[in-house]
């Protein structure tokens, strides 16, 4: 048996691009639809002023990888880890640095909804958010569809500016600068969403009739990014996780509750149909939560990599040590 590997940022960076883990996404999302793969609901505890500590994980017996990925969000930082491990013995298979590959992740499962469910032709993007998830937002939209420009949105003007410059650099793709939300998504054919807004700003008349929009950012009950209604206007709602959707979504509880969640597709589901955006559709929807079969989708590709490249620092496998009580034991009664 191999030893364990710690996969650092700089080698995951390396060895898995774009394409791959869209891919990898894609096959693994329609095992979960087939019952070869199971996700485990995230849990999340808060301390202080809105840190908080995540987990979640997933496992594919068929590719003999269970795995959990954990981290804590604090003010200061986080440091995701991805931990795999042998499906048949428990054994450890490796430790990643998991920063990048959750971008990759959330990403990649954007595009895998986006090819499902925009328009063939789909041209013009609007993001929404510049933050740290942004950048490969774009690039996961311009990976699925012949993006000819970006319309780019935030309340800040010159990080609005400032991100526009970095997608004309990094992607050449023509972008703008909106100066209103409104500005962005009229006439966008793919609508990206990724803040941390805490109040709905996409209002249910402002996208445009054949859009379909990705909401990534309201994965907590404090958050929230369009109004429900705007839901009654799609012909399809896909989320990665219905479970966690109808846990943590405000804008999806708002409008589904109590009843009304059979609306709510699995994006698996939709992809082991092979389902397409319904001839003269209004509006499409994923909302992404956020999984560990995400997660573990690309560990077990980049698993793969690092075997067959000899990638990632090996580590000595645990061994098991027995507890020692002697120490403890009564002494002696001396008669």
């Amino acid at each position: 048996m191999s030893a364990p590997r710690w996969i650092t940022e700089a080698e995951v960076v390396a060895a898995l691009d774009l394409p791959r883990a869209i891919d990898a996404l894609a096959r693994t999302l329609v095992l979960e639809a087939h019952g070869t793969a199971a996700t485990m609901v995230k849990t999340v505890a808060s301390w202080g002023g809105g840190d908080t500590l995540h987990a979640l994980g997933a496992a594919v017996p068929g590719a003999g990888v269970v795995g959990t990925k954990t981290w804590a969000h604090t003010e200061g930082g986080a440091t995701p880890l991805l931990v795999l491990y042998d499906a048949h013995d428990g054994a450890l298979l490796a430790i990643v640095e998991a920063f990048a590959l959750g971008q990759l992740r959330t990403a990649g499962i954007s595009a895998v909804a986006t090819r499902a469910l925009a328009l063939p032709d789909a041209s013009e993007l609007a993001i929404l958010g510049t933050g740290k998830q942004s950048l490969a937002q774009v690039a996961a939209v311009a990976a699925v569809r012949p993006l000819r420009r970006v319309r780019v949105w935030s309340p800040n003007p010159e990080h609005r500016a400032s991100f526009a410059q970095r997608v004309r650099e990094t992607l050449g793709v023509e972008t703008v600068d909106a100066a209103s939300v409104r500005d962005a998504v009229d006439g966008a054919h793919v609508i990206t969403a990724a803040t941390r807004a805490t109040a709905p700003f996409i209002d249910a008349a402002m996208p445009s009739r054949g859009a379909h929009l990705n909401a990534l950012g309201a994965i907590v009950p404090s958050r929230a990014e369009f109004e429900p209604a705007l839901l009654a206007r799609c012909a399809v709602v896909a989320a990665d996780s219905v479970e966690q959707t109808r846990a943590l979504s405000r804008e999806f509880r708002d409008f589904y509750e109590p009843g009304g969640w059979a609306a709510v597709r699995p994006l698996s589901s939709l992809l082991a149909e092979g389902a397409e955006r319904p001839a003269g559709a209004d509006l499409t929807l994923f909302k992404a939560m956020g999984i560990g079969l995400s997660d573990l989708a690309l560990g077990i590709a980049l698993l793969d990599l690092a075997r067959e490249r000899s990638l990632g620092r090996e580590l000595p496998a645990p061994r098991r040590a027995a507890l020692d009580f002697s120490h403890l034991a009564v002494p002696a009664q001396v008669s």
